[in-house]
């Protein structure tokens, strides 16, 4: 390599590092009160939850590196006790990108055995997660944690959002954080490259639905606090966009036929389901994708 190729290299990489640290200078960490001990704090990435108590600070996922001050800070104002624990709903990184430095802060990272897996793969850029990102407890169905005066129950979906996502429950504050496993009021992103499915993710949602009441608060993965009408209402789109898509191949359509059909999605589009990260081709290529192939994989 010239020196003058190392050091375009070098500043196109100053250069994206500047840009990608002020992308979130002017993003504000909101805390949203549930109950006496549990809170939803929302900035960039999947939304966190927080119980804080005498034993200490629970914490579902971190969102990006560069917000860690502000969360961190954010906590700092509801609880002056220490970070216990740290579960990572999924390995994305706007869920789990502050891993390094909560547990740095002092927080035990727990996460589903698939997490750590994938988190310890080679990233996109050539790199490595450092030890401290890993989580050091690991569970394979489910896990209990008591702490703050009442046990919060993990269990694992299969195949949903992606290979190794965990939804919490808090049983006493009846507080439900979903992970990636819901959108609130837009399409979801359902990682068929991580181990994720349509059917693994509509089971997901139904799996939830049969823990929770009425009365219960709803932290989803993205958007804004839910309850469990919202929640039926998202299973309802899925379901619907699943049958649609499921006829379609049955009648012989082509994933560029599914591509193409707005009709398939105007309902949920006209309540601007598709403005989020996912619009409404891309979850029609999706539910395609992963349907046809569990149809491919059933007739071999």
């Amino acid at each position: 390599m010239t020196i003058r190729n190392y050091i375009t290299i070098l500043l196109i990489f100053i250069s994206s590092t500047i840009i990608s640290q002020n992308r979130f200078d002017s993003v504000e960490i909101k805390s949203i009160k549930l109950t006496e001990h549990t809170y939803m704090l929302e900035g960039a990435g999947g939304n966190i939850g927080i119980s804080i108590g005498e034993d200490g600070v629970f914490v579902i996922d971190d969102q990006f590196a560069p917000l860690s001050d502000k969360i961190l800070a954010s906590i700092k104002k509801l609880s002056d006790k220490p970070i216990k624990f740290l579960v990572n709903t999924h390995f994305h990184g706007d869920h789990t990108g502050g891993n390094e430095n909560l547990a740095k802060a002092g927080a035990t990272l727990i996460a589903h055995d698939n997490v750590r897996k994938r988190l310890t793969e080679v990233q996109k850029d050539g790199s490595n997660k450092p030890k401290e990102a890993l989580p050091v407890i690991t569970f394979n169905d489910k896990l209990n944690i008591y702490i703050n005066g009442e046990s919060v129950a993990i269990f694992h979906t299969e195949n949903a959002h992606t290979d190794g996502d965990a939804i919490l429950y808090f049983t006493e504050s009846n507080v439900l954080h979903t992970g990636d496993t819901y959108f609130n009021n837009r399409y979801p992103y359902i990682d068929l490259n991580s181990g994720g499915s349509v059917d693994g993710y509509i089971s997901a949602v139904k799996r939830s639905l049969m823990v929770i009441n009425d009365e219960t608060k709803i932290i989803p993965g993205h958007g804004k606090l839910s309850n469990k009408q919202e929640y039926k209402t998202f299973l309802t789109m899925l379901e619907s966009l699943k049958s649609s898509i499921l006829k379609a191949i049955d009648e012989g359509k082509t994933e560029d036929d599914v591509k193409n059909d707005t009709s398939i999605t105007k309902t949920y589009d006209d309540l601007d389901y598709g403005t989020g990260f996912i619009n409404s081709e891309k979850i029609r290529l999706t539910f395609y994708r992963s349907l046809k192939t569990k149809q491919n994989d059933s007739e071999d």
